[in-house]
């Protein structure tokens, strides 16, 4: 039973106002019905009912009566549940035997379409708890990264160090925007092991390879639905193009200094000239570097100022006529 300010529960969660009220009609005999409007569940639960000779009076049922009509219940579930699993077994039962001669039939498919959030995370845990030997990730920043919870950092360090623990090694890339991220540094100065982090100013969407065999990717925007990917051209490509962005890749510990600028711009503006003069809007190139908005038109300002621009078209060309896209070491 629900209310507006009532929370739903059952009978064996009772809220404190309705154990009182029932307690109360046990030892009376009967309550108004007026009394139990700070009790709803009570009526919704089958505690309380009206009495025959007046409505506005409810009489209690007798606990004994409530416990055998709820255990009722629960036994009558337990035996649907019970035929539930008779009849899968009767139907998948037979087709999982037809596997047992080493057929395709009792492998993993190449591609499965994960579409709930829980159905991901279960699955990316169970990988990690069935590996021996590594682990590769790419995690790009997002508003939604920013959110992670102490509780939550705390689960996924754990999860870590169990693989760490077995001997295995952990290889993380991040955007460079994540050195600042104070969730991201406090996990690989409790982490112990082979684990280690590089930040890139770009990187490919979310992907995890665990031990080579299985990875995981979004399937759409959002990250509510992903692919488990156990093909292995797939997963030769997705190392492949992890190796090649670790090595152009930063350490991201165990310090996260910004190094000097070149000629008066510093290696953020130098990425974001770049995806400037490739015509990307200020949503884009906040996207791409991970980072909010705000915070990329402040580095445009500063680089329009430095360079003497004063409008968004000659800042392109000024960009262009100054060479700084062609010059060496402005990364972060």
């Amino acid at each position: 039973m629900t209310s507006a300010r009532h929370p739903e529960h059952g009978v064996e969660d009772l809220c404190r106002a309705g154990a009182e009220l029932y307690e109360r009609a046990l030892r009376e005999g009967q309550v108004n019905r007026a009394d139990a409007d700070t009790a709803p569940c009570l009526i919704g639960l089958g505690l309380l009912h009206p009495t025959a000779t007046d409505p506005d009076r409810l009489e209690p049922v007798a606990p004994a009566s409530v416990l055998h009509r709820l255990l009722r219940m629960s036994a009558e579930r337990i035996a649907d549940e019970r035929r539930r699993e008779e009849r899968l077994e009767r139907f998948l039962g037979p087709l999982a035997r037809l596997g047992d001669s080493g057929t395709a039939a009792t492998e993993a498919p190449a591609l499965t379409v994960l579409d709930d959030k829980d159905r991901i995370n279960t699955a990316i845990s169970a990988a990690i708890a069935d590996a021996t030997d590594e682990i590769l990730a790419i995690q790009p920043s997002s508003n939604r990264d920013r959110r992670l919870t102490a509780r939550a950092e705390a689960i996924a360090v754990a999860r870590d160090q169990t693989l760490l623990d077995r001997g295995g090694r952990i290889r993380t890339l991040y955007q460079h925007t994540h050195r600042y991220n104070p969730y991201a540094m406090a996990r690989y100065e409790n982490l112990r092991g082979d684990a280690e982090a590089r930040t890139l100013d770009e990187v490919t969407d979310r992907l995890i390879v665990i031990d080579r065999q299985v990875a995981f990717i979004p399937a759409n925007a959002d990250r509510t639905t992903a692919l488990e990917v156990r093909h292995p051209a797939l997963l030769t490509h997705f190392v492949t193009v992890f190796d090649r962005l670790w090595h152009l890749a930063t350490p991201m510990y165990p310090e996260a200094v910004q190094q000097p600028s070149l000629n008066g711009i510093s290696p953020r503006q130098h990425a974001i000239a770049g995806l400037l003069v490739e015509g990307h809007t200020d949503a884009v190139i906040a996207h791409r570097l991970g980072m909010n908005i705000r915070t990329a038109r402040v580095h445009i300002a500063k680089l329009a100022a430095t360079l003497g621009s004063e409008s968004r078209a000659q800042l392109g060309y000024l960009i262009g006529q100054s060479g700084i896209l062609r010059e060496e070491g402005a990364t972060e």
